[in-house]
């Protein structure tokens, strides 16, 4: 038997994905935050059995449980629900389905009485009951299928040390900001979403569930003789984000690693405020942007200068839109930020934070290859020349997404900007567009046929379409509570929703049909991204 002192480790982390020591690995942000905390931390990737689950002994404090980058579902399947080991265009890692209750299981069967505590994606966006496309159903929050004692929402580092500092001290775990927990009775001024047996047998209960998500509020949603209890999300700073990016990560990878195309990228910020519907990210890294200080940026750079595999190339400097870096605002404030008028639209922030990097010794080019947000980049004022002639690496990434304007609204998004756009880069490039990229989806609620034909006939004068992706529903976004309902969960209209596969095959070969015709024989570099939104990101 191990008793608490011949434990050498005082928490032990298991990860779906390989862990790397760097900045972009959930992992390994987790497990470097605590390290520089004082905390010995031992990290096991993709365990399946006993054996594996124990090589490391049992931790002191806890365990800490996650999938990794993204969620197991979406990793193994495609929108057609085939294996993407079957996937000529995949090059996923393979997990067990249901990466988290898988690995919570094993803990809960070999190390009983050790503190349990889910994160990461997969857990995170499904702390509450959610529709699961894979089984085509309505599933219970997650913290109950794994059975663990506590479920991290978010990017978790404050969370963790929170805990690991409790767990040290022997005080319990409840309360923490960014975290969920069953508990028998409702906190008194949390907000009740509606019961899981309501949101199970009621479409519109359903769609008012999702329209009081928020990572601001205590929530609860009541279950048979529980209550899983949302504690509203921590207020993360630029400070915060500085110590972080700070810390001493080796960016040491392993041949054939995730992270090898990402080496040398740099985090200027967390947060999205475009709001889309079919991404969830709002409800993970929050819906306000956090940017991180121009010094600490820089300052980082010129470390990876002297990394001795360095040769010259900072591969990325971004977040989910790079030209979202500096519109901070109020975090308090509950305001959509694209229709603020304070919002800080210039890009003074943000180019010169490029200019100034591609300044720093020993760097030849800072590339952007995040994407950006084209329509807030028109109101940048030098931001696009600065971008097109120093920071794109063959292609620039932005997202139409379609061209119907009804598929357009549901998504909420606007592309009456997209033209001036394309007139603006092109004015700046003169490459009639060839250096640009661009993404788009078939399938969201709302497309049919019918709109596909709107998008096919404005996609034929689009010489660079690489990709494109099915839509997939993803757990606790407002386009997957249409997928399910039916329903605007906004409005409780009515929309069009295809679900049988016959058509959404044909869709997707309209699609390709035309793309054929534009691209001739070069049509074989075509990729079919199937996974959308929370692959995009970088999580914890």
């Amino acid at each position: 038997m191990i008793t608490t002192k011949d434990r050498e480790n005082d928490i032990l982390l298991i990860t779906g994905e390989p862990y790397e020591d760097h900045p972009m690995s959930p992992s390994g942000v987790i497990a470097r935050v605590l390290d520089h905390e004082g905390y010995r931390v031992g990290v096991i990737e993709d365990p399946r059995n006993q054996e594996a689950l124990l090589k490391l002994g049992i931790p002191k404090l806890f365990v800490g449980v996650t999938s990794g980058s993204i969620d197991s579902m979406l990793n193994n399947y495609t929108p057609m629900k085939r294996k993407r080991a079957n996937d000529p265009h995949s090059r996923a890692l393979k997990l067990p389905n249901r990466a988290v209750i898988f690995y919570s299981n094993l803990v809960k069967r070999h190390m009983k009485g050790v503190p349990l505590v889910i994160g990461g994606i997969e857990s995170s966006l499904r702390r509450f009951a959610h529709y699961d496309y894979w089984d085509n159903g309505i599933r219970r929050s997650i913290l109950q299928d794994s059975r663990a004692d506590l479920l991290v929402f978010g990017n978790g580092e404050k969370q963790v040390i929170e805990i690991a500092g409790r767990l040290r001290k022997g005080k319990d775990m409840g309360g923490i900001e960014g975290t969920c927990e069953l508990v028998r009775e409702k906190p008194k001024d949390y907000l009740a979403l509606p019961s899981f047996d309501r949101v199970t047998s009621s479409p519109k209960d359903f769609c008012r569930m999702q329209a009081m998500f928020t990572n601001r509020l205590g929530l609860a949603q009541e279950y048979l003789n529980s209550f899983v209890v949302q504690h509203p999300y921590p207020t993360y700073t630029t400070e915060d984000l500085d110590r972080i990016y700070s810390l001493n990560f080796s960016r040491k990878l392993r041949k054939g690693s995730n992270q090898e195309l990402g080496r040398f990228s740099v985090v200027t910020h967390r947060g999205c405020i475009g709001n889309c519907r079919f991404c969830s990210l709002a409800l993970h890294q929050g819906d306000k942007i956090i940017s991180r200080s121009e010094k600490s940026i820089l300052e980082e750079i010129e470390r990876i200068s002297r990394h001795p595999d360095f040769r010259g190339i900072v591969d990325d400097l971004g977040g989910p839109s790079a030209n979202m870096y500096g519109m901070d605002c109020d975090p308090s404030c509950e305001g959509d930020c694209l229709s603020c008028s304070r919002l800080d639209r210039s890009h003074d922030r943000i180019t010169e934070l490029m200019k100034t990097a591609r300044d720093v010794d020993g760097v030849k080019r800072v590339f952007i290859r995040s994407g950006i947000r084209y329509d807030l980049a028109l109101d940048g004022g030098g931001y696009l020349k600065e971008l097109a002639r120093h920071h794109v690496s063959g292609t620039l990434k932005i997202a139409p997404e379609h061209f119907s304007p009804r598929v357009l609204e549901l998504m909420n998004k606007d592309n009456s900007n997209f033209d001036r756009f394309l007139k603006k880069w092109d004015e700046i490039m003169n490459d009639g567009g060839d250096s640009l990229r661009y993404y788009l989806m078939v399938g969201h609620p709302g497309d049919d046929e019918e709109q596909i034909k709107i998008l096919l006939d404005r996609v034929k004068d689009l010489s660079n379409i690489q990709q494109f992706q099915m839509f997939t529903p993803t757990p606790m976004s407002p386009s997957t509570c249409m997928y399910w309902t039916g329903m605007d969960p906004f409005t409780m209209d009515k929309i069009t929703v295809v679900r049988d596969y016959h058509t959404k095959k044909r869709m997707k070969r309209m699609m390709l049909d035309v793309i054929m015709k534009v691209r001739g024989k070069g049509f074989e570099h075509l990729v079919i991204d199937h996974r959308q939104g929370l692959s995009r990101t970088d999580e914890q």
